[in-house]
Order: structure tokens, then sequence, then C-alpha cells
């Protein structure tokens, strides 16, 4: 399938100044090395600078116990011992490799028996135009649920989604990608992420001494991230529509876009794998509701009892494509031997070779970023400087969210960044009459906002994969560009909703 390019900037003088400047960028950032060389890249140079600061005698002081975190040099004989014998585990260890891998193992087959192809036509058939965008933003919004298997899942889906509409498969991705990465922190109902988080804070209550005797409320962030929901399904839109599909251009395919009607033998599968999905989850809730369930443990909240069912979403989320698959398989004749599975499951493997090569370069990156301390020397040190700056109220909310936003753009794990951020703004913030509650949700805002342009984001390769499914000149300048919009929009509209309700009292 091949896409047909939206003209290039000079062919159209006229083009708008931000379209213009979005090319820009883009042109830049394509023209940089290939993501896999530029991991490597940036992997040496976080060894160089480890190096250097190293010697230099940078240090900061933890906030949480005092101590003095100080730069590991990775080009000391036990870094460079630490390098060579532990590459391996970094590339096994990779959180997103293991993901993308099981989840792909049953979207393939659901893919080649042509129930994904089949199900986005009768979805496209069904859903007014109008509401499609709104839809997969919404969707992404809330995948959240499903942990980082919605990563995964989404944007693929989302480019599926707009192919079998006649719209660009690069637009539904980049909406699907805005609403689970850049809304990651909205939801319409409580996911991991708030206990995770919630922990942070209530150490950090806990150390300041500051209130004694407080209980962080788990959901203490529910109703904004509630209220941040339909903000963010409009923005992301909007944003689609106004700046990233006039930008990309019409499509054109070798392929049809699938507007004619089902044939019989395409509905007789989809009742087969409804009823197949509807037995699958059936079977989730008998492993989950009852007491006895396996994939429940003792806990005082809803949400600590079901962690075995969160911690099993990406084997659960493989199921929900593979069983649905060889479901419409069999019905419409796709499968008739084990083979033929085995021949699929192998497919879907063999169309990932390129994300495995960016894994193995990014896992190196991550581990040395990690090793080095670097990340938490520079989250440590701006956030004295902004705590040094003296602002209050208003501005001290908005400075928080834009250096959360920052910091986002260098360590991409909100609970990384929270546990080395929470013992200084919680106290911080409870000094000004912030509760625990309030400070961590403007440290969400900015957290999410700026997931979908960094490239060190871990699923970054895997989406960008996904676009090159498409458009195989796609870089990381390309995607980038496509998602520059939803960032700056998402930041500064979310903010205005945290000052609006910190403004109501």
């Amino acid at each position: 399938m091949r896409t047909g390019r939206r003209p290039a900037a000079a062919t159209n003088p006229r083009r708008p100044l931000l379209t213009r400047a979005l090319d820009a960028i883009e042109r830049i950032g394509n023209a940089l090395p290939n993501p896999a060389t530029l991991f490597l890249i940036m992997a040496a140079l976080v060894v160089i600078a480890s190096a250097i600061t190293s010697g230099l005698g940078v240090s900061a002081l933890h906030p949480k116990d005092g101590s003095a975190i100080l730069p590991v040099n990775l080009l000391s004989r036990a870094g460079l011992r630490r390098m060579f014998t532990e590459a391996v585990r970094n590339f096994t260890g990779f959180a997103p490799l293991g993901t993308v891998l099981v989840a792909m193992l049953g979207i393939g087959v659901a893919e080649a028996t042509g129930l994904v192809a089949v199900a986005m036509r009768a979805f496209v058939m069904a859903m007014p135009r109008g509401l499609l965008t709104a839809a997969v933003v919404f969707a992404g919004i809330n995948a959240n649920q499903a942990a980082d298997a919605g990563m995964i899942v989404l944007p693929p889906l989302g480019a599926m989604l707009f192919v079998a509409a006649g719209r660009h498969p690069l637009a539904g991705i980049a909406a699907a990608f805005a609403g689970v990465s850049g809304g990651f922190s909205a939801n319409l109902l409580p996911s991991t992420l708030d206990v995770l988080l919630a922990g942070f804070t209530q150490e950090a209550v806990d150390a300041s001494k500051l209130l004694p005797g407080y209980h962080v409320n788990l959901l203490g962030n529910y109703w904004f991230m509630v209220a941040a929901t339909p903000l963010l399904t409009v923005l992301g839109t909007w944003v689609t529509h106004r700046f990233v599909e006039r930008r990309l251009g019409a499509w054109t395919s070798d392929s049809p876009v699938g507007h004619e009607p089902l044939t019989a033998t395409e509905r007789r599968g989809l009742k087969v794998a409804g009823l197949a999905t509807l037995a699958t989850a059936l079977g989730f809730v008998a492993l989950v509701m009852p007491g006895w369930g396996p994939l429940r443990v003792e806990g005082v909240t809803t949400l600590d009892r079901l962690k075995p069912f969160f911690d099993s979403m990406v084997t659960l989320i493989m199921l929900v494509f593979f069983v649905p698959g060889l479901a419409y398989g069999l019905a419409v004749g796709k499968v008739r031997t084990d083979h033929d599975v085995m021949r699929m499951t192998s497919d879907a493997m063999a169309a990932m070779p390129g994300y495995i090569v960016l894994a193995f370069c990014a896992a190196q990156f991550v581990s040395y970023f990690a090793w080095s301390n670097l990340g938490s020397i520079v989250a440590i040190s701006g956030a004295k400087l902004l705590k040094d700056l003296g602002l209050e109220h208003g501005a001290l909310l908005a400075g928080f969210v834009l250096f959360a936003a920052l910091l986002n753009l260098l360590i991409t794990s909100a609970s990384a960044k929270w546990a080395i951020l929470a013992p200084i703004f919680v106290p911080m913030f409870a000094l000004l009459g912030f509760t625990p509650e309030g400070t961590q949700a403007v440290f969400r805002v900015g957290d999410s906002s700026t997931n979908i342009i960094t490239p060190l984001m871990p699923y970054m390769p895997f989406v960008l994969v996904a676009a090159q499914r498409y458009d195989p000149r796609a870089g990381t300048g390309t995607l980038i560009t496509l998602m520059l919009p939803y960032s700056i929009v998402f930041l500064v509209f979310w903010t205005a909703l945290l000052l609006l309700i910190y403004g109501m009292g």
C-alpha cells in the first residue's frame, strides 16, 4: 500500500506559516540519522557526559533522604564492564519489546484472517463520518486502562480505520497516539497510574512531616481527569482536522478503500468472531470476579485487588485479538489447520525486524541514561531552580506544568519522575495551601502533554514503524511534526483547565 504524499512546500508558496514551519522541522528531523543510529549516538553522548560530569564533581542532594547523587562514570573500568556484560539483559528487559511482540501474536492472526479489515469496514459504515476522529481520540484517552497495551493496539487500528474511511492513515495514527499517550493522565475510570503516583505522594507527605496523619486519596485526581477527557477529545479532534489532515493532504492507495457492503461470508464470520469475543470476555470475568479468581489478590482497594489482572493486560489483549481472529478464520475458511495459524503468527513476527533493531538500540540508551544518574541530577537541579524563582499561585502552577513537560523530554517514565519530584514539590505546595493530590494533578498535566514528541518515549519506535508501513519515507521528524500541534494545544488548554479549577477555589 502506497500513500499519495502531500505536495512539497516548495510547490505551494502560499502554504500557511505554521505549515511551513512544521515542514522545516520535519526536514530537519528526517535529515537526522536513522532512529536506531540516533539512539546509539545518544547512548554514546550519555557515556561521554557521564565521564565529564563525574570529573567535574557535579552532584545533587536527594530530596527524600538528603543523600548525594553523583554521576556514574560509564567510561570507568566498572562502567565499561557493565555496558558489555548487560547489553543482552538491557535488550531482553526492555519493557516495550515483550509488550509489542506478545500483542502482535494476536493482532497478526486477526489481520491475516481478514477480521481486522472487515471489522474496520463495518465500524466505519456504522459510524457517522463526523464522529470517527473523536471516537479514535476518545478510545485512545481511555486506553490507559489497558496500561501500555493501548500504545500497541490503538495507533495501528487508528490507521486502519482512517484507511477504511478513505482518509490518510498517518492522521489516524496521530489521532490515536495523541489520545493514548498525550492524554495518558485523563480517563473516565481510575487506572493503575493513580495507585502508582499516589504511593509516591504518600511517601513525600510522610517524609515532610507537614501533614501528620494525612492519607492521600487514591481517587484524589479523579474528577479533574474526568473533566479533562472530553476537553482533550475535542482538542484532539480539532487538531487532527485543522492541522494534521490539511498538512498531510489526500490519501491515495493502490488498494480499494473498502466501502463495499459486507458479503454473506464476511457477515457470518463477524457473527462468529463476535460470539468468540463475548466468550473471551466472560472467561476474563471468571478469572477476575470470584473470590477464588486467579487474577485477583487480597487488598484494601479494588485496584489493589485487581493488580494481577492489570499485570496480565498484554496477554489478555493478545487473546482478545487471537481468539476472535481464529474464530473468524475458521468461519470463512482462512484457517483450516494449525499450520495456517503458525504461518500467520510467523508472518506477524517477520514484519517486526526493524522494530527489534530499534528496540535493541533504544534499550542500551535508556539503560545507560539510568545508570549515569544524569536524569535524576537534571530533575533535582531544575526543581530547585523553579523553587528559587519564588513564583506564586497561578504562575507557580503553570511553571510546574511547564517544568514537568520539559523534563518529560528526558525522563519519560511518570513514576520515575514523580519519585524524584514528589519529595520536593509536595511539601513546597503544601506550605502554600495546596493538597498533595492537587500537586500530583499539576504534575500529571505536564507529564502527559509531551509524551508524544520525545524520541526517548519507549513506544515511539513502534509508532514510527507503524507509520512507515504506509509511508516508507516517514522518519522521526515526520512523527514529531505530526504530534507537535497536539502537544502544544493539549499543554495550553489542559493548563487552562487546571487554572480555571484553581481560580474557582
